[in-house]
């Protein structure tokens, strides 16, 4: 998380709405960019739970997504975990890196929302 990893989500998410062929992904890549920048007294929740309409096309974007870009990203956002666990202070933050990691596995069909 942090602005780094938002502001690389806001771009990722404007370069997909650059090609035609990302459109469907942009929306969620500024979700997570949103996320990013502020992830505590928030919580990312399945569409479904609010709109169960989600439906086969997202399960096919969210494939599509995993093979081209999800698992390295989640890599990274792993990564960044680890390197935040080490420290005492960085824990909290790591725990957030790890919802991201989970969230940019597959994005599509979910969305964040302040904690009630």
């Amino acid at each position: 998380g942090g602005w780094l990893s938002g502001l690389l989500w806001l771009i990722g998410g404007a370069v997909l709405a650059l090609t035609v062929v990302g459109l469907p992904w942009t929306f969620a890549a500024w979700r997570i960019a949103s996320y990013s920048f502020w992830p505590f007294g928030r919580e990312i929740v399945w569409q479904e739970e609010q709109h169960p309409v989600a439906g086969c096309l997202g399960v096919l974007l969210n494939i599509v997504w995993f093979v081209f870009a999800g698992w390295y990203i989640a890599l990274s956002h792993l990564v960044v975990a680890v390197a935040e666990f080490v420290s005492i202070i960085g824990i909290p933050f790591a725990l957030k890196d790890l919802e991201l990691a989970k969230l940019a596995l597959a994005p599509v069909g979910r969305t964040i929302r302040d904690k009630p």
